[in-house]
């Protein structure tokens, strides 16, 4: 758990950029809204990760946002619900679902196509937001930690100087005490 914090920690502060970490949680967010398991859920995840969206941070806030997603799924279903049964994409999700292999996409659950519109929507609006936090954390908060008293005793406990090592390489706060 230490190390995965850390690596955070040293992800943020890395030369990456801003719009890459805020790509990668954004579709990490659009990916959580799609249950898994459907061509579609795979297609979009290989589709990200042939983007510069950074893909730690795409798994990382999978994950984080996997967790909580089972929350969202009654508005999820609403949403799909409303948009499968609207006359005018009738003909359309009828074609598709004659389809070859666009049924496999599991595109006619209603939770799948709720959580892909609401994904769609939120992409934009979360990358911005994702953007901002990056850049206050960078600007504001990362010296903060790095000087904080906290983080002077963290890098005097042994299991922390042994992790500071191995990333030494990498760069970022927890550089050696020394």
């Amino acid at each position: 758990m230490v190390k995965l914090v850390a690596k955070i920690i040293l992800l943020l502060n890395s030369n990456s950029s801003g719009n890459q970490i805020a790509a990668g949680m954004a579709s990490g967010l659009l990916l959580a809204l799609l249950p898994a398991g459907n061509l579609l859920w795979l297609l979009l995840f290989f589709l990200f990760f042939c983007t510069k969206a950074h893909y730690g941070m795409l798994v990382l806030s999978l994950a984080l946002f996997k967790s909580v997603a089972p929350l969202a799924w009654s508005g999820l279903d609403w949403i799909g619900w409303s948009i499968l049964t609207m006359p005018a994409l009738e003909g359309m999700f009828t074609a598709l679902y004659n389809a070859p292999i666009a049924p496999l996409t599991r595109f006619n659950d209603s939770i799948v196509m709720g959580g892909l519109a609401a994904g769609s929507i939120l992409w934009l609006p979360s990358f911005l937001l994702f953007k901002v936090l990056v850049r206050m954390y960078r600007e504001k908060l990362a010296d903060r930690i790095a000087g904080s008293k906290a983080m002077t005793i963290l890098k005097k406990l042994p299991l922390i100087r042994s992790i500071a090592k191995a990333m030494q390489g990498a760069g970022g706060i927890l550089g050696s005490s020394d």
